[in-house]
């Protein structure tokens, strides 16, 4: 028997190895004889350069950039040969501020211009970004900011690991959908789309590209946009993309089921989200769902998971079921029980 073992992180929690290695323990016990390949998971959000650096031969580079509020924060990034590994978080990130800092008409991307042209200055002439989990809502200006980094990478090439069709601006764009959640009230959100409106102009006066509903300009608060006006850079799935550089489908080819999981799922997981890429990918190979907690069972169920298996306790809080030893606990416990009904 052959099991993959091709998880997401738990957000906030436990990296994907981590996640791969609690379940894949699970595995080897239950079933000595079992073969278990573990791949750690990312869609181009946190995680994406600890994944795919690895996988392409490289190694995890590390530079000072500034964070959402000019301060300075080690960022890290991945080179393999002339390959760069990106994530915007790393200099952007939510993650990044704690919640009272959450206001994205102060929050800035120059942080991504610096770690682009750090890479650079490494040798990099193609680049993989993800984009995702910005505290920013500046349509790229910030990035663009950075002395020397439009001359720089004008003849680079870019891939933008997105999963995400949001138009630059609009009702469903980035300051409208996304300006909330990195803190914006609702009068702010007018005004940042009304920043967001002047930005696509420049852009298109500046580099020819009229960007306000490309599919994807507005992931990364606009960041998908300006990368895409200024280096011509092409968005691509991001969980598709990183699928296909960790070989996933040679794997699951002869497997017999796949476990993948991530720290929350519902509705939005069949978004594009790393555990839903999964399920597409693996064909005709049941694909049980092990994470953290569960809504919208239901639709999971009906969109083709076998299973679905909620990790922590109800009966536990957040906090402590956030806690990396806990959800490792959860995580071997929960699939050991799974294991027990799919394996007999």
């Amino acid at each position: 028997m052959k099991i993959v073992v091709a998880p997401d992180s738990y957000k906030e929690c436990l990296p994907s190895r981590e996640v791969a290695s609690a379940i894949g323990s699970a595995v080897r016990e239950a079933y000595p004889g079992c073969t278990v390949v573990e791949i750690p998971l990312a869609d181009g959000g946190e995680g994406t350069v600890e994944v795919l650096t690895p996988a392409l031969g490289g190694k995890i580079e590390s530079v000072s950039v500034s964070d959402p509020l000019g301060r300075p924060v080690q960022a890290s990034y991945g080179v393999a040969g002339e390959t760069a590994v990106i994530e915007v978080a790393q200099a952007c990130g939510l993650g990044l501020l704690a919640p009272g800092e959450r206001n994205p008409l102060l929050t800035t991307t120059r942080g991504v211009g610096e770690l682009l042209l750090a890479a650079y200055k490494k040798g990099c002439r193609h680049f993989l970004v993800g984009l995702g989990g910005t505290a920013t809502c500046d349509g790229g200006a910030g990035m663009l900011s950075v002395p020397g980094l439009s001359e720089a990478l004008s003849g680079v090439s870019m891939e933008l690991l997105c999963d995400v069709d949001a138009p630059f601006v609009g009702p469903l764009g980035a300051a409208r959908v996304f300006g909330p959640q990195k803190g914006a009230t609702h009068e702010q959100v007018e005004i940042l789309e009304k920043r967001m409106l002047e930005q696509a102009v420049w852009l298109e006066s500046r580099y020819g590209l009229d960007v306000s509903s490309l599919p994807g300009a507005g992931a990364a608060g606009g960041l998908g946009g300006a990368l895409m006006a200024c280096f011509g850079a092409r968005k691509c799935s991001g969980i598709g993309k990183v699928l296909d550089l960790l070989g996933f489908d040679e794997a699951v080819s002869d497997a017999q089921l796949v476990i993948t999981g991530e720290g929350r799922s519902d509705s939005q997981t069949l978004s594009g989200k790393a555990a839903y890429g999964v399920l597409r990918r693996s064909g005709n190979v049941p694909v049980v769902l092990l994470s953290g907690r569960v809504d919208d069972r239901e639709e999971l169920l009906a969109a083709g998971f076998s299973t679905v298996v909620e990790v922590s306790p109800r009966s536990i809080p957040l906090s402590q079921a956030m806690e990396p030893a806990v959800a490792r606990q959860n995580l071997y416990r929960a699939a050991k029980g799974i294991l027990s009904v799919k394996c007999k």
